[in-house]
């Protein structure tokens, strides 16, 4: 099972990787993983077993209308064993268990996220060589926190994207305790030109609204692709680590199940999901790169066909279904008390050809309110360049939505909408009462969020675009929706008992002041003799 009979014969190297293995809680699956893998003769793991625990076969074929390059599929051949090759020395053809200990440690150990991103380069670096494609990367030193230098391409930036999603499925699909379908490969055209708009020489002039920027000979510095990453996708790194957790996990699991390990595929030509008209699985998928917890793992439901067959309990408005307004937007949000990202897909007046999607992510539900509100939240630049703008710190106006207030004359009158971020005339995002228009400023007037465009060639001055949908989905989950179900039903109940009048509660006609008064009216000088 990997631990020695005796307390003598356990070596420092390996009570320390047996010690921090244990501080994750990964050590008895590991000893499990290791039993199976292993062979009884020599004690060690043979390099093909353990490749073979990290294989999988992929599915369909590239085409013109394909979403990553043709060299893709020989790329993703070769990952099994680049990562034995890389992170699992082997003694004599097999891998002892400290080594096993020490490469799963490599893997998915706690380690700061830099360090995981140099990993997953010096693992796609690898996989390219031994793809045939030429070396793009080089390894400046082999110590644990190792150093990379060189460039890569946009369509490089593709395949480790597109890689990473197979990296990531694989993991969810293996913890689901349901089988869950097969949601292809999304486009992440929005992800490589996020990354071209922010690693490319300032002094080179480039389309982002143009898709062939993706042939484009750009070379993109490894350096600043790192600082992307943690900047815009923190969990990116994630994906590699949990891969190897869950394989492993499996495998101690379901002993009996080592030759249908590898029987996991992926088909490359399956049809993008898509949840919503502006959420697909690759923004859905992108978003989730950019959270932690909870909230990332809400998200990344919606990118599996299983999850779409309960889109009602995720998507709660849309303008296109539900119709446009304000009130027709809050019939459909109010009484849901926990996160909601909302997408508004807009142009600008004069060119419907160029349009573009940003949304809104609120860590609380929506209240009606004539100031500013809002814990925690984030803005995004979603299509066709993605962004993410966290909060600075600098002031709490993450959200504003008002109605038309109770009070019938208001000498000062709020504005009417919805807002994220700025102040009240300066919004950086404001969408009007009939979700007709929606306006969006430049950062320098808002404090909120960071700062950064929310769509290509973002001027200086407010813009006022055209709305062409907007959607929200609720990321509390069923229990959200649940809540939300009695607060409807309540409230419907209370306007029905408004509705209905209670003829007994009224007194007598002859004697109440109304028949009184109706007759002063007909009959004003009438004599009249007061009861005694």
């Amino acid at each position: 099972m990997g631990q020695s009979s005796s307390a003598e014969q356990v070596s420092p190297e390996q009570r320390e990787a047996e010690s921090i293995a244990a501080s994750t809680g990964a050590l008895p699956n590991l000893q499990k993983a290791f039993s199976v893998l292993s062979d009884p003769q020599t004690h060690s793991i043979p390099i093909h077993s353990l490749q073979k625990c990290f294989g999988f076969s992929i599915d369909g074929s590239t085409n013109e209308e394909s979403v990553v390059p043709k060299e893709f599929p020989v790329l993703m051949s070769n990952l099994s064993s680049s990562i034995v090759d890389l992170f699992f020395l082997s003694e004599k053809g097999g891998i002892s268990w400290v080594e096993f200990l020490k490469g799963y440690i490599k893997c998915s150990g706690r380690t700061v996220s830099s360090a995981s991103l140099n990993s997953l380069l010096r693992l796609f670096g690898m996989i390219s060589v031994k793809a045939g494609l030429p070396e793009k990367l080089q390894v400046v030193s082999d110590e644990d926190d190792c150093k990379i230098s060189g460039f890569l391409l946009p369509a490089d930036v593709q395949m480790l994207l597109s890689m990473c999603w197979i990296m990531w499925c694989d993991s969810i699909k293996l913890k689901a305790s349901s089988s869950l379908g097969d949601s292809g490969l999304p486009d992440v055209t929005h992800l490589v030109l996020s990354a071209v708009d922010s690693c490319a020489d300032a002094d080179k002039k480039l389309d982002l609204w143009e898709n062939s920027i993706l042939d484009m000979d750009i070379q993109l510095p490894v350096a600043k692709i790192i600082m992307w990453a943690l900047k815009t996708l923190p969990s990116l790194s994630d994906c590699f680590g949990k891969f190897v957790h869950a394989r492993l996990f499996y495998l101690a699991a379901h002993e009996e199940k080592l030759d249908q390990v590898d029987h996991f595929s992926h088909d490359i030509s399956a049809k993008e999901m898509s949840v919503g008209h502006l959420l697909n699985s690759g923004r859905a998928w992108a978003i989730s790169l950019t959270l932690r917890g909870t909230l990332s793992e809400e998200i990344s439901k919606v990118c599996f066909p299983s999850a779409a067959e309960e889109v009602d309990d995720y998507l709660l408005y849309r303008s296109s279904l539900h119709g446009k307004g304000l009130n027709r937007f809050w019939s459909n949000i109010e009484g849901y008390n926990a996160p909601l990202l909302i997408l508004i897909s807009a142009h600008e007046a004069n060119n419907d050809a160029r349009r573009w999607i940003i949304g809104a992510l609120i860590h609380q539900g929506l209240e009606n309110h004539d100031t500013f509100y809002g814990t925690s939240g984030g803005l995004y630049s979603i299509s066709p360049v993605f962004h993410v703008f966290t909060p600075s710190g600098k002031e709490k106006n993450f959200v504003y939505s008002h109605l038309h207030g109770t009070v019938k004359y208001e000498a000062h009158p709020k504005p009417v909408g919805l807002a994220f971020g700025g102040s009240f005339g300066n919004e950086r995002i404001f969408v009007d009462e009939d979700f007709a228009k929606v306006i969006v400023r430049h950062h320098a007037c808002d404090k909120t969020y960071h700062h950064g465009p929310l769509y290509p060639d973002q001027g200086f001055l407010p813009v006022e675009a055209s709305i062409m949908d907007v959607e929200v989905l609720g990321l509390g989950g069923k229990r959200a929706r649940d809540i939300q179900s009695s607060y409807k039903k309540r409230e419907e109940l209370f306007t029905e008992q408004r509705r209905k009048v209670d003829l007994k509660t009224f007194g007598n006609w002859e004697d109440s002041p109304e028949k009184m008064m109706m007759d002063m009216v007909s009959d004003p000088n009438r004599v009249r003799r007061e009861d005694r």
